[in-house]
């Protein structure tokens, strides 16, 4: 039986991996020639197929229930009801719309934002006027995927609200929740309401950016939310509430205790996780505590991977897509090591010692995964863990859960909410000290032999004692650190054109050096630089920059240049306008100059006529091997004309399309001077302005010049000096990007 069922969670798992979906028929065969084989010893064979089939089934439903791609851009009005909590922030409101009513057929749930309108509340009905998109993130080679993250929640198109009316007020059951909501956030909880709202109800939305990074920084971001350690922790209790009475002999002779234990527990988290609203990761764990309290009723003597390998496969089995969350993997791997971690032990082990053991299998068993989902590592994590987790589970949450469950009786209910928010904030101050000291650490990203090696170590390390070549285990690891991206041979430049949306910014590196050519935008605490920029950095293993080029101070340009100079150290600041970067910010003026990096030649430009901010952009040109590259930022067609006029022989293989493809940049006359092979477009999809311009792509297409629209195709790799087709992460990303 056991064989089977990982059969079939690795055939569920699958999917994850997949960069296209195969056809539907292809899948009508497969589980036509699996069925006979269920019968049969290759049975296991069989439920990885029909495991593997069904996944990809839930893969081309999830697709179909996507926005039509005729509707997309396009205004409409519809009515929804809004579900979860909205979260609103810099005048923003975000939420999200179900049960969705239109004369067009549209996908059974959006996320939605409104600026500056007035707050929906849960369970609400509201008739909208929405401009809807298909779901689209940024794509890069490094960072967050949030295309996935909207595949993972089943959101089949977002959009902006434009106008609105209530049609309906919410049910009482929603109505009490937001309440209850906006009664945590006035309590006097010592500036921590937010967090308390949290841990209580599950929406984290009012956590500040500062918390968030002081909770990745120490590795504890799972405790900030209502997790599988907050409802298992619930559900325990309640169990362990009844077995102590039985043992004391205060339970009724009558009734068995153990099914009462069992379904108290269930009952506990079942309603914890209602009260959070049943997102994915409340009901995910609630799914398994479900399974372990079964497999402790009926099934104890099968041993402890049955209820885990149920879980999983439950969970799987219900919604295939929730291997495309990063916290899937961590929850089932989190459980996976302590039961390898403890089972099978000899002797019984102190409290203190199996304490610090949890924490160490955690630090140690979670490296690879980490590294494999993109995510950094917290060198503190084990000791930030070993504080805030029994601070956490076994004082704040019961404190905050009593306290609000005694509202009813405000003094005692708001002095145990005052004393849960004294405790978070002498945590949180703690926190982040440590975090000070050891901040997250992003690794270059390894590649997949050196993951599967370091998985190998990590089994290897958690062996029983006895096992031989245990320490070998930890150098299985090592591999995972060592320098191992590739760079580009001498004479040779890589460049990358990040997709960072309406602006732009660009990676060049050659042999042993970097450059960056602007940084992206900046808009409240949505910053390119952050999102986009750096984890590109550290993921290729680029710990210095020789040079940030800010080309002028557009935010597009120069919005997340701040960022990336506090982040990484950078030896040369250049601007083409340097009294106008953000504060902070010290930059040399931009001046015809010229040098090489590894055989690689750059050479900068300002046109010395210029006035207006996009005149003023600094100019960059890249020659590797004969094969050249030119950045003119936003320089206008006056500009471009000038440039020309100061080169006696102007040329370049590859153009980032000036001022993101508007009709003021690339001029007829200097493209066909300049004579590109390509042309690159960094611009935002559904961008305000209209870019690119019809009359520049009429332009290119005249002239024979290729197109490639970060856009559509998202970060493009250009390997300068080889003559080779650029790359667009696209083309090889998962089957939930769109192509």
């Amino acid at each position: 039986m056991r064989s089977g069922m990982i059969a079939l969670a690795a055939g569920l798992l699958l999917l994850r991996f997949l960069a296209e979906l195969p056809p539907l028929w292809s899948l009508a065969l497969l589980s036509a020639a699996a069925l006979p084989l269920l019968y049969r010893r290759s049975y296991p064979l069989a439920l990885l197929l029909l495991g593997f089939a069904w996944a990809c089934l839930n893969g081309h439903w999830a697709l179909q229930q996507r926005l039509a791609p005729a509707l997309d851009g396009r205004t409409l009005w519809l009515e929804g009801r809004v579900a979860g909590l909205p979260a609103t922030r810099a005048g923003v409101t975000r939420f999200e719309l179900e049960e969705i009513r239109s004369r067009l057929p549209l996908p059974p749930r959006l996320r939605l934002s409104w600026r500056a309108g007035p707050v929906p509340l849960a369970g609400e009905r509201w008739r909208l006027a929405v401009t809807l998109q298909r779901p689209h993130g940024l794509a890069n080679a490094f960072g967050f995927d949030y295309e996935a993250r909207l595949a993972a929640a089943h959101i089949g198109a977002t959009g902006r609200v434009k106008d609105g009316e209530r049609l309906r007020a919410a049910g009482v059951l929603e109505d009490w929740r937001e309440a209850w909501r906006q009664r945590l956030l006035a309590l006097d909880s010592n500036g921590r309401g937010a967090v308390l709202v949290a841990l209580v109800l599950g929406d984290g939305s009012g956590l500040s950016k500062r918390d968030w990074t002081i909770l990745q920084d120490t590795g504890t971001l799972h405790l900030m939310v209502i997790s599988g350690s907050h409802i298992s922790l619930l559900g325990g209790l309640l169990y362990a509430l009844i077995a102590a009475l039985a043992r004391w002999g205060l339970w009724p002779a009558r009734l068995p205790w153990l099914p009462c234990a069992c379904a108290l527990a269930l009952l506990g988290a079942w309603g914890y996780g209602w009260i959070a609203g049943l997102e994915v990761p409340a009901r995910r764990a609630c799914l398994m505590l479900t399974m372990v309290m079964l497999w402790r009723l009926r099934f104890r003597r099968q041993g402890f991977w049955l209820p885990l390998l149920s879980a999983l496969l439950l969970v799987l089995l219900v919604d295939p897509l929730a291997s495309l969350a990063p916290g899937f993997w961590l929850s089932f791997a989190a459980v996976a090591l302590l039961i390898l971690g403890f089972a099978g032990r000899l002797g019984h082990w102190p409290w203190w010692r199996a304490w610090l053991r949890a924490q160490w299998l955690m630090a140690l068993g979670l490296i690879p995964l980490l590294l494999a989902l993109g995510l950094p590592l917290s060198p503190s994590g084990a000791l930030s863990n070993l504080l805030a987790v029994p601070c956490v589970e076994l004082l704040v949450v019961p404190l905050a859960l009593l306290g609000s469950l005694l509202l009813l009786l405000p003094p005692l209910g708001e002095w145990l909410l005052w004393l849960a928010g004294g405790v978070l904030d002498c945590l949180f101050r703690l926190l982040e000290s440590i975090a000070g000291l050891a901040p997250a650490w992003q690794p270059i990203a390894p590649p997949a032999w050196a993951i599967a090696l370091a998985l190998g170590g990590v089994l290897l390390c958690l062996a029983p004692a006895g096992i031989p070549l245990r320490p070998l285990g930890l150098a299985l690891l090592l591999p995972l650190f060592w320098p191992h991206g590739a760079v580009p041979a001498e004479g040779y430049a890589e460049v990358r054109v990040l997709d960072v949306g309406q602006g732009l910014a660009v990676l060049i590196r050659t042999r042993q050096h970097a450059w960056l050519y602007d940084a992206g935008a900046r808009h409240g605490d949505f910053d390119l630089g952050e999102l986009a920029v750096l984890p590109t950095l550290r993921g290729l293993g680029v710990r210095r920059l020789d040079g940030l080029l800010i080309s002028h101070a557009d935010n597009d340009h120069a919005g997340g240049a701040r960022a990336v100079v506090e982040a990484i150290p950078v030896a040369r600041l250049i601007s083409g306008e340097p009294e106008r970067l953000p504060a902070g910010l010290a930059a040399e003026a931009c001046r015809e100059a010229e040098w090489r990096h590894d055989g690689v030649r750059f050479s900068t430009w300002q046109w010395p006529a210029a006035e207006e901010s996009n005149a003023r952009s600094c100019v960059l040109r890249i020659e590797a091997y004969g094969e050249s590259l030119l950045l003119t930022g936003d320089l206008p067609a006056a500009g471009e004309a000038a440039w020309l006029a100061a080169r006696q022989r102007p040329y370049a293989d590859w153009l980032v399309a000036g001022h993101h493809g508007s009709r003021t940049s690339s001029s007829a006359a200097f493209l066909q001077a300049l004579a590109p092979r390509a042309a690159v477009i960094s611009r935002g999809r559904h961008n305000a302005y209209g870019h690119p311009s019809a009359e520049v792509l009429a332009r290119f297409s005249a002239l024979g010049i290729a197109v490639h629209d970060l856009a559509r195709e998202g970060a493009l790799h250009i390997r300068l000096g080889a003559r080779k087709p650029a790359e667009g992460i696209r083309e090889k990303a998962g089957f939930w990007r769109e192509k």
